[in-house]
């Protein structure tokens, strides 16, 4: 199904105006001369740790731990390996872009290469 002209234009303006909106109501609601509220200082430290759980749950929601290595499973393997590279990476380097790209690449690695 294709979408009209009107649509077309009607799309390319929603998003464009959710995209003006991300970026600029935040200076609009906190200016800089004023204190940032506490519950936002407070969804700011607990919001990356939990997206980062969330993650982990995602991620690791059906992985098949018992199917044997002869029938083509890893026993989560692959997993446990990625997510501890991530664990690492975070703890030394305190990067939660390196850390989750890092366990990616170890996880692509071993999935196409290894197992």
């Amino acid at each position: 199904m294709q979408m009209t002209a009107a649509q077309i234009a009607v799309t390319i303006g929603a998003v464009i105006l959710g995209t003006v909106l991300t970026r600029f109501l935040p200076y609009a609601l906190f200016p800089e001369g004023k204190p940032v509220p506490e519950f936002v200082r407070y969804l700011g430290r607990v919001l990356g740790p939990a997206v980062f759980g969330l993650l982990v749950v995602y991620c690791l929601r059906q992985t098949d731990w018992m199917t044997p290595f002869s029938a083509g499973g890893t026993h989560g393997i692959p997993e446990i390996a990625a997510t501890a590279v991530t664990i690492l990476i975070f703890v030394w380097k305190r990067q939660m872009i390196l850390s989750m790209a890092s366990g990616t690449a170890v996880y692509m690695v071993l999935v196409q290469f290894v197992f």
